[in-house]
């Protein structure tokens, strides 16, 4: 069987130079240099090759725990990293590629007219008691109402993570979340929001189902904790350098 070839990786004419002048010819660190490029532009990425080179010059860098030396490819990383602000390390950095699914194909979802019986009769039983009941949403929220001191917003996801073989398919209609955070809440990530594009809030709440909105009620989140995934990057970062510092 002919083996399929790794799709071809386009680079931009700064992205060479780098890559070339660091002596990178692998995939990650080339996809890395180009998001560097597209992130803060070809004359800033040349910048920092230059201080490369001269780090270089001087003797170059060894690793955190001091036990090597970095590679010319290492030596330009750190220093991308100590330049960028937190957003842009976020932007070029944090860059996950999903893992396959190792999902055995032999074990079938459970069929929902078999489960339908069953759901019946734990309705109508006696309930458990949940002590603690948290709901995560992270995403884009959609059009913001500011009212007196709440902020209401919307979020929908019709997305299914990878779930444990055997379970039964969730529905592929979308759900739709009324969320509700306290304007002192949304006063801290409002300008992350606004000003990054690709900044996602991260809302931690209390979910019900309120039958007071609409015919049919509606799945409503009451925040207690919000932040964005650029501004948890940017804390997690600077925790990082002073504990650094302090070593």
């Amino acid at each position: 069987m002919e083996k399929t070839r790794p799709p071809k990786i386009t680079l931009s004419e700064t992205t060479r130079k780098v890559a070339k002048a660091l002596g990178e010819s692998e995939s990650t660190p080339l996809n890395t240099i180009e998001r560097l490029v597209k992130v803060v532009g070809d004359e800033r990425v040349l910048e920092l090759l230059a201080e490369t080179v001269k780090l270089e010059n001087d003797g170059g860098l060894k690793t955190n725990d001091g036990a090597r030396q970095r590679t010319r490819g290492g030596v330009f990383f750190k220093v991308a990293k100590n330049k960028l602000s937190a957003q842009e390390r976020w932007r070029v950095f944090t860059h996950k590629t999903p893992k396959k699914s190792k999902e055995d194909k032999n074990v079938k979802p459970i069929n929902w007219a078999e489960l339908k019986p069953l759901l019946g009769q734990l309705l109508a039983a006696v309930k458990g008691e949940a002590d603690t009941v948290k709901m995560t949403l992270i995403g884009k929220p959609g059009r913001i109402i500011e009212k007196e001191k709440v902020v209401l917003t919307s979020l929908q996801s019709a997305k299914s993570p990878s779930l444990p073989k055997g379970l039964p398919r969730p529905p592929s209609e979308p759900t739709t979340y009324l969320v509700f955070i306290a304007k002192k809440q949304w006063s801290k990530v409002k300008e992350s929001i606004a000003n990054f594009p690709e900044d996602k809030l991260i809302i931690e709440g209390f979910p019900v189902y309120d039958r007071r909105i609409g015919q049919n009620g509606a799945m409503c989140v009451y925040a207690q904790n919000v932040t964005t995934k650029l501004i948890q990057q940017a804390k997690r970062e600077a925790n990082q350098s002073q504990n650094n510092e302090e070593e």
